[in-house]
């Protein structure tokens, strides 16, 4: 098992006991990956292959939320930069060693319900910033690279899908205070009949883990998961807590994503 992370000396720290625990049985490797920088990913993806162990399942879940107006390494808005574009590259590059039967779980979110992506501004040249829209942005293009990865993998045995984990107490909101952060909680518990709850954090891996290897990769593939099923497509506001919205699983939108990616990044995959 591999584990890419920003910071190796955090992560040794956070993973002492899983690597105890797989010691005699397993595995678990750290690799270094900050996906803020193509050329850290790019670096990371050519080390794996180099090493050219296959994968049973990926599992893209890192990123940031809600972040300042910032830009990545590379000048892209700093929340597609590191949630889509990091990924996509990191992926397409690790495609060859995905072998018929595995699977990608990309993780999206709920709050892919505050934006579509926009393809003629997505560095918000143009578009006023907000924290928020920028996050939205980025899940629904997770969303969408999932769809689209999925079609194109599929004939040979590899599947991709997009998960929603639930809402997690995790460093995720770092960039939020915490009055902002109670008042977002406040705003999902009123939403729907059954309120809201924060999920631990096995809760909050249950999702990826059902799909990336327990569900049916026929009911997963292309598809949007939470709570470990397939969501329902739903329209809406942001106050509707459940389901995907039709702009974040349509496949003329990822197709146009995917072929927008490639000219930011400057590869073709």
């Amino acid at each position: 098992m591999v584990g890419a992370v920003r910071d190796l000396a955090k992560a040794e720290r956070a993973t002492a006991e899983v690597r105890t625990q797989t010691a005699n049985g397993g595995g678990l490797e750290l690799v270094e990956l900050d996906l803020a920088s193509l050329a850290s990913v790019r670096a990371c993806a050519e080390a794996l292959l180099a090493k050219g162990e296959t994968f049973d399942v990926i599992i893209a879940n890192a990123g940031v939320m809600a972040a300042p107006f910032g830009h990545t390494t590379d000048g892209f808005e700093t929340q597609f930069g590191t949630n889509h574009l990091g990924h996509f590259v990191l992926i397409n590059r690790l495609a060859p060693l995905l072998k018929a039967g595995s699977r990608v779980v990309a993780l999206s979110s709920a709050g892919h319900r505050f934006a579509n992506v926009d393809l003629d501004d997505p560095n918000f040249e143009t578009t006023e910033y907000t924290p928020f829209g920028a996050y939205g942005r980025s899940k629904t293009a997770n969303a969408l690279f999932a769809v689209e990865f999925d079609r194109r993998h599929r004939e040979r045995g590899v599947r991709a899908t997009a998960v929603h984990p639930g809402g997690i107490q995790t460093e995720l909101s770092r960039h939020m205070s915490q009055a902002d952060l109670d008042a977002l909680i406040a705003q999902l518990e009123a939403a729907g009949p059954a309120g809201f709850q924060m999920k631990t954090i096995p809760q909050g891996a249950a999702t990826s883990v059902w799909a990336g290897f327990v569900a049916p990769a026929d009911a997963v593939g292309g598809r949007y998961c939470e709570d470990c099923h397939v969501a329902p497509v739903k329209e809406g506001d942001v106050s509707v807590r459940d389901g995907v919205r039709p702009y974040a699983i349509d496949p003329a939108n990822a197709a146009a994503l995917w072929a927008k990616s490639e000219e930011m990044v400057g590869e073709t995959f």
